[in-house]
């Protein structure tokens, strides 16, 4: 057995355990806002994150409201994204049954997408729209999968549209893996054909990494699909090293 990743799955244990009391004095103590529904995911990926071995470099500031977009490597971008700051989340509809990472979400108020149904992302488009009106970003993934973090994938652009209707600004961001002991970043993406479960313990058993999140400035675009072109071409530079912000 790989002691790191038992030991690991001891404190990620715990941590789920110590999230879920929070998640029950939170809705006691008033209203679960999705503003206060974020506030509580921060603190559990904080927890979830630590208990991983995960640093996070930030380089940027992250946005305050409006739309956020990043490239998508694994489930753990959600967690590395909602420990920085508070946001709301669109997420796979698959996500809402996986263990405790689904009771996370639901639990966060995300907003569950199925991009094989026409009807489903026209249906979360719609509540992304009510989402922009909080305190708060909505953060998703527009390549609409993860990867191996080789190429950036083309980003979809129905997600932008209200945004763009509104005048919102929109704001690209990047996530990279860097492993101490120089493994490729591929082998810590969850992407292709990969099972959750095994894969989740290949992470618990791996060196400890550091998530480099760049972000951008805020823009406002005159149309969903420049906003999903110039967003895509940002999180390439930013992803080659050819956009560098302090």
């Amino acid at each position: 057995m790989n002691l790191r990743a038992a030991r690991r799955a001891v404190t990620l244990a715990f941590a789920f355990t110590v999230s879920i009391f929070n998640l029950a004095i939170t809705r006691l103590r008033g209203p679960f806002t999705p503003q206060r529904r974020a506030l509580w995911l921060q603190s559990t990926a904080k927890l979830v994150i630590s208990s991983l071995g995960i640093k996070v470099r930030v380089t940027g500031r992250p946005p305050l409201s409006g739309i956020l977009v990043s490239n998508h490597l694994s489930y753990l971008d959600i967690a590395i994204y909602a420990a920085i700051s508070p946001s709301s989340m669109v997420a796979k509809a698959a996500i809402r049954n996986w263990p405790f990472f689904g009771m996370m979400a639901r639990s966060s108020g995300a907003l569950f997408v199925d991009r094989s149904s026409r009807k489903s992302a026209v249906e979360v488009t719609n509540q992304v729209a009510q989402r922009l009106r909080e305190p708060i970003p909505v953060l998703f993934f527009p390549e609409g999968t993860s990867t191996n973090g080789e190429k950036v994938l083309r980003f979809h652009s129905r997600l932008f549209t209200p945004a763009v209707e509104a005048g919102i600004p929109i704001t690209a961001a990047s996530v990279r893996y860097v492993v101490e002991d120089g493994t490729p970043e591929r082998e810590l993406c969850w992407f292709g054909n990969d099972i959750l479960l095994p894969h989740m313990w290949k992470v618990l058993g791996a060196a400890g990494f550091t998530a480099e999140v760049q972000f951008g400035e805020p823009h406002i675009y005159p149309d969903r699909r420049t906003a999903a072109d110039r967003t895509h071409a940002e999180v390439e530079a930013m992803r080659a090293g050819e956009l560098v912000l302090q």
